[in-house]
């Protein structure tokens, strides 16, 4: 090999090692890029000890508070039962691993992000007396597929899920659990757990009960299974779509009656006022003092002939 043919061997070999170090430098800082993103606001040990969230927007503030196991909304000094799946999930938020890259680290951009205090929206988890996570939420980017996120008192920002814009600004009925019959330790009612029903409306008294797996229905028959058990499931999963208060006078409730007796012994009567102008009706249950508003379509529900139940 001649003197020229070396160089260029030379030249080439140099060519590819520095071709092969931008290559691996690119790769290496998108390797760190990606690094830096993955965040955790709130690790799941502390997530656990979290007793009170606290959400602040312009349109309003939320409170919620967890006794034992169950959480409740704060709503004008009356605890209302919360629908804790949806907390759950609005938590996984802050302890799952995602991607939250750095935005920025510099006080003065915080008004462009709309983190300034005045400005932000606001979550903090708290744990009795003590502050877990106190972050403030700024505005989406132009996309709409990020917002843009700090610590109180830490001039960093971040960007990423934009569910906690939409948990913050939902409507605090979003937090209600509205169900008549809610879940009990996790566990959902059922047909199958019902051992009998009775209906009182308009002075009218319908009674649904088991022996055994067959269903008997008053005035009815020949009833079917399939359709009863449709039914009860019906009155199980009824919801309200708001909370009035608490009972302060149980006397307006007497046009309707329900009376769900379970198999393990309990016994939840639903007491109903009689419908206003726009089909609404308001109900208690006997073991809660929470006045639920029941919208027309629902109400209308519960109540049927006995031919209805009759097998085709």
């Amino acid at each position: 090999m001649n003197y020229k043919n070396k160089v260029y061997f030379l030249l080439s070999l140099i060519g590819v090692l520095a071709l092969l170090y931008i290559v691996s430098f690119i790769f290496n800082a998108e390797s760190f890029d990606k690094r830096s993103s993955s965040y955790v606001w709130i690790d799941e040990r502390q997530a656990s000890k979290v007793d009170r969230i606290t959400m602040h927007s312009y349109e309003q503030d939320i409170e919620l508070i967890k006794k034992d196991t169950n959480w409740f909304v704060i709503v004008d000094g009356i605890e209302y039962p919360a629908r804790e799946q949806r907390i759950e999930d609005f938590m996984e938020v802050f302890t799952k691993r995602s991607s939250w890259p750095v935005r920025s680290s510099s006080a003065s951009s915080h008004t462009g992000f709309g983190l300034e205090e005045w400005q932000a929206d606001r979550v903090t988890f708290h744990d009795g007396s003590s502050v877990l996570l106190d972050l403030l939420v700024g505005y989406d980017n132009v996309f709409g597929n990020e917002v843009s996120v700090r610590r109180n008192a830490d001039n960093e920002v971040r960007s990423g899920d934009t569910r906690i814009r939409t948990y913050v600004s939902s409507p605090v009925t979003s937090w209600y659990n509205l169900k008549l019959f809610p879940e009990e330790n996790g566990k959902v009612w059922s047909a199958d757990s019902v051992q009998q029903l009775t209906v009182i409306n308009e002075g009218q008294r319908q009674v649904i009960s088991k022996t055994g797996r067959t269903w008997t229905v008053t005035n009815a028959e020949n009833p079917d299974k399939a359709n009863i058990d449709s039914y009860i499931r019906t009155v199980l999963n009824t919801e309200g779509d708001n909370f009035t208060g608490l009972v302060s006078d149980e006397t307006q409730f007497t046009h309707s009656s329900l009376i769900v007796e379970f198999g393990n012994g309990k016994i939840a009567t639903v007491n109903l006022t009689e419908p206003n102008e726009n089909g609404t009706r308001l109900a208690y249950v006997n073991d809660r003092g929470f006045v639920y508003s029941i919208p027309a379509w629902s109400g209308g529900r519960l109540f049927r002939e006995a031919s209805s139940f009759e097998s085709e």
